[in-house]
């Protein structure tokens, strides 16, 4: 029988993982060396089309500083979880915060608030985030954006 697990049973080390995860996110970058392994990767579709992307702490700081680089005042939250089955914990997410400029393709003008979602998975050893797996709902985001196919 499968084992239910909910937010109230989430050990503690997970919970700071978590707050940890969504403060890297959340854009202070300050635990990344203290909760991402050194080996850490990232499997995800990339929006320039590649695959894997951002190896070990300073990798994630990158891709998230980029990420965050086109969009003002981007805030993560958990909408659902966090889920914890063994070494893997998921959540769903959802982002909000104002387009600033830069983001290529874009038609819509600076100041455009944005929200879109997402759904990250995470494998724990020894007490770190050692590989991650998002999905996130970039088709919302792009046609917020006015990209164009």
């Amino acid at each position: 029988m499968a084992q239910n697990t909910t937010a109230v049973d989430v050990a503690p080390a997970y919970r700071d993982l978590l707050d940890g995860w969504l403060t890297i996110w959340n854009g202070d970058f300050t635990p990344a060396n203290d909760i991402v392994a050194q080996d850490f990767s990232v499997h995800a579709a990339m929006m320039d089309g590649g695959g894997d992307a951002a190896q070990g702490p300073d990798g994630l700081i990158g891709w998230i500083a980029q990420t965050r680089a086109a969009f003002t005042e981007l805030v993560f939250n958990v909408a659902v979880g966090p889920i914890v089955d063994r070494d893997y914990l998921a959540i769903r997410w959802v982002a909000v915060g104002t387009y600033g400029g830069g983001f290529p393709g874009a038609t819509a003008p600076a100041g455009t608030a944005i929200r879109f979602t997402g759904t990250d998975i995470v494998r724990i050893e020894q007490n770190k985030i050692a590989e991650y797996w998002v999905n996130s709902d970039v088709h919302v985001l792009l046609t917020t954006l006015g990209v164009q196919p």
